[in-house]
């Protein structure tokens, strides 16, 4: 049993750290004046050159697999760079990756949607989320109804990331309601869908700086062809693309809570009152203290559900335990940060407050609280999930 990482897990870690380090971190004042003159975060062009220098020092496609150009490192490896990609606010993604579904296209889908993404010709987006069906994705409503050849479309889609910039959606529909209705599962199916096929985009206003989309479908006609996997085949892809992205919260989590805890240490020393630095004060050590075990706690329980992604076993119970967990860990940090700072951490002078609207999302997306305690329970009391078992 290792609990260790790897010399190369480690060189890859601080070689990330600087990047962040040296190209991300000088821009945050820039993306926070941005961010209030209402303008985008990075210039345009900005986010492609980053990424081509990620690229010149080796990183690009760190997911995918080396026959499409990738370093295919591993989700133990992805999990390292969220956490520290996650230490700054400035938006930024490597390049050369596509969603984990993606993969499951055909070749001649492959060569229209796949390898363009990878190579960042494409833009995609993932639209499962209804206004009645969010955590409750047997709710969902929108429809696709044959027509010959085709599939046509009709429905809305929300709160669906990346949804005003995708040149195509990876949308779920049902397709046939009887086995909708009777399982809830089945019935449904994944459509590739290009913007020019006719769907809609709205931005949805939100109170953090995540911006995403309201997705309508209006007689929107699909060719047979564009269909991702089998007809009926749709909720296990969903399932599969959320199980990926759950733990993929808590890593960021961790990464910006290390950051604003590190913050908070360096304020406390610095900080005079009655002629001690709060640093001194028992209720200040006991914010950080807490704040780093709940830290180290949550590490492990994301880093345990990539290992268990990377050896091939079913991780949705870890990533809902690194979900759960990691979302309300970021949430208890940046809210101890903030005390510690006092009313200089209320202000727009410092990114306390950015990331204290920011970490409340991360309770709720791709699976709120309630859904994660209830997989969690159900997993437990019908014996899928053994008290004391790695899994």
């Amino acid at each position: 049993m290792q609990l260790r990482l790897t010399e190369e897990q480690k060189m890859v870690q601080k070689t990330i750290r600087k990047f962040v380090e040296k190209e991300l971190i000088p821009l945050e004042n820039d993306v926070l004046r941005n961010e209030r003159e209402g303008k985008p975060s990075l210039p345009p062009g900005k986010l492609k050159e980053l990424q081509l220098k990620a690229k010149e020092a080796g990183f690009w496609g760190i997911n995918t697999p080396e026959q499409y150009g990738g370093a295919d490192l591993g989700q133990m490896m992805m999990a390292i760079v969220l956490m520290e990609v996650s230490k700054t606010f400035v938006p930024f993604q490597f390049g050369g990756s596509a969603d984990n579904i993606l993969y499951y296209a055909n070749d001649e889908q492959k060569q229209k949607y796949l390898i363009p993404t990878i190579e960042g010709e494409k833009k995609s987006c993932f639209a499962m989320t209804e206004p009645g069906a969010g955590s409750d994705t047997r709710n969902i409503k929108m429809t696709a109804v044959k027509e010959g050849n085709e599939w046509v479309l009709n429905g809305e889609k929300t709160f669906i990331t990346g949804g005003n910039e995708a040149d195509f959606v990876m949308a779920i529909a049902i397709t046939d309601k009887e086995k909708h209705q009777a399982t809830g599962r089945e019935g449904v199916t994944c459509f590739i869908v290009d913007r020019d096929m006719g769907w809609k985009s709205e931005y949805i206003h939100t109170m953090g700086e995540w911006g995403p989309a309201s997705l309508v479908f209006d007689n929107v006609r699909v060719p047979e062809e564009n269909i991702l996997g089998e007809v009926d085949g749709g909720y296990n892809l969903g399932l599969e693309w959320i199980g990926f992205a759950r733990w993929v919260v808590g890593a960021r989590a961790i990464g910006a809570a290390e950051r604003l805890l590190q913050m908070a240490i360096e304020y406390a020393k610095e900080r005079v009152t009655f002629g001690k630095p709060i640093a001194e004060r028992q209720a200040i050590q006991w914010q950080i203290a807490d704040s780093a075990v709940e830290i180290e706690a949550a590490r492990w329980l994301v880093l345990n559900a990539a290992y268990t992604l990377d050896a091939g076993e079913d991780n949705r119970h870890m990533a809902s335990m690194a979900k759960l967990y990691g979302a309300n860990m970021g949430n208890r940090v940046v809210d101890r940060v903030m005390q510690i700072h006092g009313g200089m951490g209320y202000t727009r002078e410092l990114p306390i407050e950015r990331w204290y609207r920011e970490a409340r999302l991360w309770r709720i997306y791709d699976g709120t609280d309630e859904i994660q305690r209830m997989i969690i329970a159900r997993n437990l009391i019908k014996g899928h999930v053994k008290l004391g078992q790695f899994v």
